[in-house]
């Protein structure tokens, strides 16, 4: 694994030659850990106004379960009667959204209006997910038909409309603030970028550097936008404007962000201590802009690092959406071998029939028995 700095340094150089803004206004953040009581895993996915937290966790079963967290107050959420029930997201007013599983069947979106759950399918739909929720109670998701690719969707007050990148292989809607703006994922044959998606007009949105590996999920009514990118390892990053700020959780190898609210504060997952938690950021302080020195004295030491370290690169195999590092000391490499041991991730779909983007180790592991054969045939 590569140490924080050289992630940093290498994220810093990308900042600077891609030519992101990086402005004064750019926050630094508190960390707080959000956690289950027992649980395998924990996902942070929506935050509201008020700081009322929603997502998901797996217990020791391998069952997920969702979760309402209210100033550390945690009340599980189980749609009636469904084997699994995943959370995503939670508006002003309370209103709950995700997706729920009876054994065995497909997925289904639900909306909870204080304890009382309303089924979201789209019409001639197998699987629906419902990510989002805006204050008009507008929803934003995906579903896909009978072997057809994922579509986005909005709906208002059961009405459907469906939300397609021009041009992509598939579309996925995770976010929706109240002036409608949807912001969302979609693949095409360059690989997966984030979009922003304003009254039908479609702006792609990647890291510089990271095209066709950036992923977007979150957005506020300021239009502030929160996601996803890897580079030596994995890092959720705050947009303000074309302004990013990256959202590392400190000592974490794996940081991604999925919801913001109007206050900035961002809930997310991260990988510590081989377990997956969720974590809230909340904006600290502004700091300076770095000096024109201090970034010059960062590149010297990113490519005195690069120079030295120029015989001992790791190898990186990608399979569609897993990608498997092995590095010097792991398993022997000698050229492109057979890695012994997966290093990490990318955040992939979550179960053979293209289910949600999210941050993600071991589950398929866990659900399927199946390892990283499995996983990479996703």
């Amino acid at each position: 694994m590569k140490s924080p700095c050289i992630a940093q340094l290498v994220t810093l150089a990308v900042l600077v030659f891609g030519g992101v803004e990086t402005a004064s206004a750019n926050p630094i953040y508190s960390f707080a850990t959000v956690d289950v009581p027992g649980a395998l895993d924990a996902y942070a996915q929506g935050v509201n106004n008020s700081g009322q937290i929603v997502g998901w966790f797996m217990d020791p079963s391998g069952r997920e379960h969702g979760f309402f967290d209210m100033g550390g107050n945690l009340t599980t959420i189980d749609v009636p009667g469904a084997y699994n029930t995943v959370v995503y997201g939670i508006n002003n007013s309370g209103q709950i959204v995700g997706e729920f599983q009876a054994f065995g069947g497909p997925y289904q979106g639900f909306l909870d209006t204080g304890g009382s759950f309303t089924t979201i399918d789209v019409p001639g739909a197998y699987d629906t997910v419902a990510f989002g929720i805006n204050n008009s109670g507008q929803i934003v998701g995906y579903f896909d038909a009978f072997g057809g690719p994922p579509q986005g969707f909005l709906d208002t007050g059961g009405s459907f409309t469906t939300v397609d990148v021009p041009g992509a292989l598939d579309t996925v809607a995770r976010g929706i603030n109240n002036s409608g703006q949807i912001v969302g994922v979609f693949d095409d044959t360059l690989g997966r970028h984030g979009f922003l998606d304003t009254g039908g007009s479609f702006t792609t949105i990647d890291v510089p550097g990271f095209a066709g590996e950036t992923e977007v999920f979150g957005i506020n009514d300021s239009g502030q936008i929160v996601g996803y990118y890897p580079t030596m390892g994995e890092h959720g990053f705050l947009d303000m404007g074309g302004s990013l700020t990256i959202i590392d959780v400190p000592g974490a190898t794996l940081t991604v962000a999925y919801g913001i609210n109007d206050s900035g504060q961002i809930v997310g997952s991260f990988l510590g201590d081989g377990e997956v938690s969720g974590y809230l950021a909340t904006p600290a302080t502004t700091p300076e802009p770095p000096s024109s020195l201090t970034l010059a004295l960062c590149l010297v030491a990113l490519f005195a690092i690069a120079y030295r370290r120029k015989g001992a690169r790791a190898v990186i195999v990608r399979q569609r959406d897993l990608e498997e590092i092995s590095e010097p000391g792991r398993g022997g490499v000698s050229g492109i071998a057979e890695p012994t041991e997966i290093v990490r991730y990318f955040p992939i779909k979550r179960s053979p029939s293209h289910k949600a983007y999210v941050l993600h180790r071991r589950r398929d592991a866990r659900k399927q028995g199946e390892g990283a054969s499995h996983v990479a045939n996703v």
